[in-house]
């Protein structure tokens, strides 16, 4: 696949195909915003070009495939991988994808992976940071991380609405605050239980700048001298596990996260996303015009977000 010569590269772009909506209602549910926006590709190629946006990695919504029962999940899963497919194959310069997984089971799940990065050679896999009361990092998830080490895999962690989200007496939309929390939960589970030592391969990227994870990395930092149940590790050797993530600034584009995420992450590794078509057009323009407006990131650093730092990451959209 190869993205035009220039223009930006959003990794945090969504499918909503209308056989995954259909079945998402059919069992009751829904996205965080309540209903899924307008979605398709002809919508989906005039917001990129409206945007300067050259190539997206799409992935499927929330809730991914977790909402069917184990014995639909798989193959319902591989319907939506091979739509990705289908997509990139009508538009190989304008998408790519990360692969969804039916979570309920484990082999099921690495058999999807692999189809995924060996077969579909998608650009990587998607997961959410929470699946049921688990959080990415934790144990029962070994054996899948072990299969995308062994592929070098890039993951892309998107927050989920956690069961103790749900039953906070809070008002608000799951979006707003409770997917910050997840994503952060997560990110500090893969860090403190050693799993991005032992998963050292595979490149995680981060949803919304980490979600929480700028604002509470320096009390993580000392969180080993305060709880001597933790493995003792030194404030420098937490920083530099947080500068292994990479992170998209999906809703985090202005000055307030930026400004937070750029003293935890390292600098080649701060990637665009858009999180459309859950942000509309108008938030997509906001989020443009602020991380490119003038006098707040230097020229070469809008263009590593935009597009540079991407093609590192997947230098076959060159």
């Amino acid at each position: 696949m190869a993205g035009k010569s220039n223009g930006m590269i959003d990794v945090h772009f969504h499918l909503i195909p209308q056989f995954y909506r259909d079945a998402v209602y059919e069992a009751g549910r829904g996205p965080a915003i309540g209903r899924y926006p307008d979605w398709s590709p002809q919508l989906a190629l005039a917001v990129m070009d409206e945007h300067g946006i050259a190539l997206t990695i799409a992935s499927i919504a929330q809730p991914g495939v977790g909402f069917l029962p184990p014995d639909k999940a798989a193959s319902f899963a591989r319907r939506c991988n091979d739509y990705a497919a289908d997509l990139i194959a009508q538009h190989p310069r304008r998408f790519g994808c990360f692969g969804v997984l039916p979570m309920h089971d484990i082999d099921a799940a690495i058999a999807e992976a692999r189809y995924c990065l060996e077969t579909l050679r998608c650009e990587g896999i998607s997961l959410f940071a929470s699946y049921g009361e688990k959080f990415l990092g934790d144990a029962s998830f070994d054996p899948l991380m072990s299969y995308l080490d062994s592929r070098h895999a890039v993951v892309h962690v998107h927050p989920s609405l956690h069961p103790s989200s749900k039953s906070l007496a809070l008002p608000w939309p799951g979006f707003m605050i409770e997917y910050v929390f997840d994503t952060t939960r997560a990110a500090v589970n893969l860090l403190f239980s050693g799993a991005l030592e032992r998963f050292a391969k595979v490149r995680f990227i981060l949803s919304h700048a980490g979600g929480a994870l700028p604002f509470v990395a320096w009390r993580l930092s000392v969180s080993p001298m305060i709880d001597a149940r933790l493995e003792q590790r030194s404030r420098e050797e937490i920083f530099a596990g947080l500068k292994t993530f990479w992170y998209d600034n999906a809703l985090a584009s202005g000055a307030q996260p930026m400004g937070a995420l750029s003293r935890i992450a390292a600098k080649k590794r701060i990637l665009f996303g858009s999180d459309w078509p859950f942000c509309n057009k108008r938030v997509v323009a906001e989020e443009i015009k602020d991380f490119t407006a003038p006098g707040f990131l230097a020229p070469n650093a809008i263009a590593m977000i935009a597009r540079g730092n991407a093609l590192k990451l997947f230098p076959q959209c060159s």
